[in-house]
């Protein structure tokens, strides 16, 4: 009997909370599909926004609690993809994709693809023990959230309404070029910025923060798609200077290289930011 009882050891609920958030954002994941099959498509946006909140509160509230553990790891990459590879191109697919139905079938399976590639290459990436400590500021490749909030930007602008005028309805051939670039993003090389390092807010800064935090929840519940728009465009437009920071953090670890190679005495041999 005592043997037995062995068999069912006791889970600690901080291993179990990251995990039940988890199930929540693959819960919205889901649902979305539901929603972009009935043509609910506004519903649908808000459900992968949700999903993409989610995702971001389970490893860090796992972090926070001490909550990490394999079976975590595996359940959010696999809610990952169906939160941010399969939903957002059956929401695609569904609105607009399908007047073209092979091309537009095609795109949507190259999204979901290119999702599956960067989830399994970011699992595989955790266990390199050679990268530098500045590799942390970085993600290679898009990460499967924000290629699915970005890719989702044609929808926003044909659902958005300024002063009473309908959005702009993208053309599908466009549309699937755009969709493609974003596949093209997530399964690059190409870095961009992490938000992982953000944990502590200087205390000067604290009003500031809640204040711009509780003002985009307010824009965010009164213009949606609208302020959907702009945080995709402003995603986009880091990537430029996301590659000129990686580039020059490559440049400075080669200078140490170099120094360390002549003079191996030579002080200042410490990573260091470096200079924009």
């Amino acid at each position: 009997m005592t043997a037995r009882r062995r068999r069912f050891r006791a889970v600690p609920i901080r291993l179990v909370l990251p995990n039940l958030v988890t199930l929540a954002a693959l819960s919205m994941g889901l649902t979305s599909i539901r929603f972009a099959v009935e043509g609910k498509f506004e519903i649908a946006v808000v459900a992968i926004v949700i999903a993409a909140i989610l995702d971001g509160l389970d490893g860090r509230l796992a972090r926070a609690i001490r909550g990490t553990s394999r079976f975590g790891a595996e359940l959010d990459s696999l809610a990952d993809f169906v939160d941010f590879g399969v939903a957002p191109a059956m929401i695609l697919y569904f609105s607009s994709l399908q007047e073209i139905k092979s091309f537009g079938w095609f795109a949507a399976l190259i999204f979901a693809i290119a999702a599956a590639l960067r989830l399994a290459r970011f699992n595989v990436m955790l266990d390199d023990p050679d990268k530098p400590a500045w590799h942390g500021h970085f993600f290679t490749g898009m990460p499967a959230p924000a290629g699915a909030i970005v890719g989702l930007l044609p929808l926003y602008l044909h659902l958005s309404q300024v002063g009473g005028v309908s959005g702009i309805k993208v053309p599908v051939p466009l549309e699937i070029g755009y969709v493609i670039l974003v596949a093209f993003l997530m399964a690059s090389r190409i870095p961009h910025f992490s938000g992982k390092k953000l944990g502590r807010i200087p205390r000067e800064y604290v009003i500031v923060v809640l204040f711009g935090v509780a003002a985009l929840l307010l824009l965010l519940a009164t213009f949606p798609m609208e302020v959907m728009v702009v945080l995709s465009l402003g995603y986009l437009a880091t990537i430029p200077w996301a590659i000129r920071r990686f580039r020059a953090y490559e440049r400075a670890d080669e200078r140490r290289a170099v120094v360390a190679e002549s003079d191996p005495t030579a002080p200042g041999l410490r990573p260091v930011a470096p200079q924009s």
